[in-house]
Parts: structure tokens; sequence; C-alpha cells
């Protein structure tokens, strides 16, 4: 499986509650719902869909998937929500138990095996583990080399500092742009896939 990176990122690389007030408050996060006012269904929806149609699974941090899973499943009946509730989910935590794994199909992956148990996904059959949010887990995955493809939805907004997808571990990491797309908002949604070696 490709493991793809799907992310609404401010123009200053901060991910952190993208969609709404009480998603994410840690260090005193008060910006929270900022991308609002530049989403549109076509371009930036669009993106959003896009990778979730093209996903065989989806790979979560604890705080990302308990916010998914408390959203998704009482949306069940809209084509989007089915998808999502439908698909294998896993999700890496120290602190879950299984008990705890109330949205359907959700596997519980031990923090200390995030790594290993990423790769184990990412060497079998199939198309895309698709992981949105997560940046705790989404800078490991980057530093680890475990990411094919990372699918940014830049918003034209500053929010001031915030938690990053980016590692911060001295290495250099090269990608390719496969594709820009701008909506008349100003979000450019960027696919960027791991650069090949000559």
């Amino acid at each position: 499986m490709r493991i793809v990176i799907s992310e609404f990122i401010s123009l200053d690389g901060v991910v952190q509650a993208p969609g709404g007030p009480e998603e994410d408050t840690d260090g005193g996060f008060a910006h929270g719902g900022w991308t609002h006012p530049f989403f549109d269904p076509e371009v930036v929806g669009g993106a959003f869909a896009d990778a979730v149609t093209k996903a065989e699974g989806l790979l979560f941090g604890r705080r990302t998937w308990q916010n998914m899973a408390a959203a998704w499943p009482e949306r069940a009946g809209d084509p989007f929500a089915d998808r999502l509730n439908a698909l294998p989910k896993y999700v890496v935590s120290r602190t879950l138990a299984e008990s705890e794994l109330s949205w359907n199909n959700t596997t519980l992956i031990h923090g200390d095996e995030a790594v290993a148990a990423a790769r184990k996904l990412r060497e079998a059959d199939g198309g895309d583990l698709v992981v949105m949010g997560s940046p705790s887990l989404v800078r490991t995955l980057l530093s680890e080399g475990l990411v094919d493809e990372l699918r940014l939805m830049i918003m034209p907004v500053l929010v001031g500092g915030g938690k990053s997808i980016f590692p911060t571990d001295g290495d250099l990491h090269t990608l390719r742009l496969a594709s820009a797309v701008t909506s008349e908002a100003g979000v450019q949604v960027c696919t960027y896939r791991r650069a090949t070696k000559d």
C-alpha cells in the first residue's frame, strides 16, 4: 500500500485544529476552524474526497481518530460518510484500550509499534493508506521515509504557531511536485511524491 498524507495546512505550516475551535486547543491554540473561510466544495472538498475515494485504509493518531470517530458514524447515509465508515481504520495510541474502539473496522496499533506496523501495512498489496491530521504520527512517518505522497491543501493564512507535520530531525527530504491546482479563494492543492534517485 502507498502511504498518502492528506492535510489542510496554513502558509506557516500549521495543521492544528483546521475544523473547529474545540478540535485541538493544546498549547493554548485559539484559531481552530481557520480553514472555513477558504473551503470550497469543488477544489478543496474535491481533493479531500479524491483521497478518501482512492483509499483502501485510513491511519490515524489518537486525537484525530477520536475527533473523526465522534463525527462520522452519525452521518451515515451520506456517500462520503459511508465510505469513511466502511474503510478499515488503524489508530496509533499508547492510551486507548480495545474497548474504546467505537468506530467500526478500527484496529489499535500500540504507539511503540507504530513504525513497524506502518512498514508492514506499506509492504502489503493494495491501494492507498491515507493519513489525515495526526501531526505527530505524520512527522514520524516522514522522518522514517515511509510517506509515498503528500497532498497539501495550503490555505492563504498565517496562524502564528501551532502543530506541524514537518520533521525537525535535520535530515533532508526531497520531494517532487506531481500536481497543483489553485481555488478561487487562493487555496493551493499540491501533491508531492518522493523524489526518485537516479
